[in-house]
């Protein structure tokens, strides 16, 4: 069923030799760029013409009325409501201590720079609506915005028609539990657009959504092709693509466990990766028998069986297990499972991973839901270079100068310095001028 990729003996680099799902943002933007400007010109029309396009939807508003909030989160499954709960709570134990904390350094006697952290104002938070449902979204969006002491924070998701045009009912029940009132039935490029440009919200005009400073959360392409366009309007946490998953194993790893977790990932999207990196060909091998086994009584056969046939995903067989570590970095998985042994002396080698899963009893599904972290990751080796969401992804950090006379008259000369010879000698001038004799040299 996988792809096998052989790199036993090879030192070239391995970057362009893994699979990896192929995706062209760059033309969608051109596919959505007109739907956006038609957001940001007309705005409810606009976005009201798209949703009936798109989701087969006309809807007259767009705001979801607060009882409805009220009443999905009153008649939210007792089991559903604990688990919710439950990955609230240990989210937000782990996003409490990742806020950072004012500090100010003393440079000279006199001169200090204060580094504040400050929220960003307006945050919007897309949770995605199309082959499933992600109320565990909402968690992990808000969660972390309302930690960094974030006021304003808005979601939008795409309206269903089993749900009379709101959005799916947990979704909404979860935005209650979490206290988001702010809640609209919007999806695709067009809630990028809305929140970013504002729009009014209903057929009168009278209602808006006041555009947001940054914008967070999972989509198709054509939530990341609107974001690529909007990037500068607002921030962006990350284009996200098809989620992946790699997992690093020696002959230790238990092959039921490892298929299992190839599957959890490949039910996602037809377009997910399941990547297995490993120097056991036996393990490749019950690995493959299991997917054999496991696949056809999932609820999701066929998604998971284009996902685990298709090009971006595979077996990766590697020389030994520094070998695979080296691979593993090239290939920077959004997550990262490690099945070997000593795992957790492997795992604090990984440079390059959204988030790292270690040992037989931490599954990706883990962190999806109830481990605390956050599952809002960078994809498609954008671990290289990006962090998943965070506390900080919401956080600005802003110098305060204040340098007394004296501190000032001391570094002068070398202001001016500097100045002249980046041939800016007004940045100078504004220095001696605050004194009525020229600051000496220092010595």
């Amino acid at each position: 069923m996988l792809n096998r990729i052989d790199l036993r003996g090879s030192s070239r680099d391995p970057r362009d030799l893994l699979p990896r799902a192929q995706l062209d943002v760059s033309a969608a933007v051109e596919r959505i760029r007109p739907l956006v400007e038609a957001v940001r010109e007309h705005g409810f029309p606009a976005i009201q013409e798209a949703g009936e396009r798109f989701d087969a939807i006309r809807l007259d508003r767009l705001r979801v009325p607060a009882e409805a909030i009220s009443a999905a989160e009153s008649t939210l499954d007792p089991d559903v409501r604990a688990a919710l709960t439950e990955s609230i709570d240990r989210a937000r134990r782990v996003h409490a201590d990742q806020r950072r904390t004012d500090h100010t350094t003393r440079v000279v006697p006199g001169g200090t720079v204060t580094e504040r952290w400050v929220p960003v104002e307006r945050v919007g938070l897309y949770v995605p609506g199309g082959l499933a449902m992600y109320p565990s979204t909402v968690v992990m969006n808000v969660v972390p915005a309302q930690e960094a002491g974030v006021r304003s924070l808005v979601v939008t998701s795409p309206p269903q028609a089993e749900n009379d045009g709101l959005p799916d009912a947990r979704v909404l029940a979860t935005c209650a539990l979490l206290g988001v009132e702010e809640v609209y039935a919007v999806g695709g490029a067009q809630a990028i657009a809305m929140l970013g440009y504002g729009a009014a919200v209903d057929a009168t005009g009278r209602a808006h959504c006041a555009p947001v400073d940054m914008i967070t959360g999972p989509g198709n392409i054509w939530v990341t092709a609107a974001k690529r366009l909007l990037r500068g309007v607002v921030g962006i946490d990350a284009e996200a693509g098809p989620t992946e998953i790699a997992v690093l194993a020696d002959d230790t790893a238990d092959p039921v466990h490892v298929a299992a977790d190839l599957i959890s990932q490949a039910e996602h999207d037809p377009m997910a990766a399941s990547v297995l990196i490993t120097p056991s060909a036996d393990l490749v091998g019950a690995v493959e028998s299991e997917l054999a086994r496991q696949v056809p009584a999932t609820k999701h056969t066929e998604r998971i069986t284009t996902a685990l046939t298709g090009q971006q995903s595979g077996a990766v067989l590697v020389d030994d297990l520094a070998h695979g570590l080296r691979v593993v970095d090239a290939y920077a998985a959004e997550h990262l499972e490690i099945h070997t042994r000593d795992a957790r002396d492997w795992a604090l080698r990984v440079r390059n991973a959204g988030a790292i899963f270690v040992g037989p009893y931490a599954p990706v599904s883990l962190g999806d839901y109830c481990a605390g972290s956050n599952h809002v990751l960078p994809t498609a080796g954008c671990a290289r270079h990006s962090s998943g969401l965070s506390v900080q992804s919401f956080l600005r950090g802003i110098h305060v100068i204040e340098y007394d006379e004296a501190a000032l008259r001391a570094v002068a000369p070398h202001v001016v310095t500097l100045a002249t010879v980046e041939d800016l000698p007004a940045h100078g001038q504004a220095v001696t001028a605050r004194f009525p004799d020229p600051p000496s040299r220092p010595a």
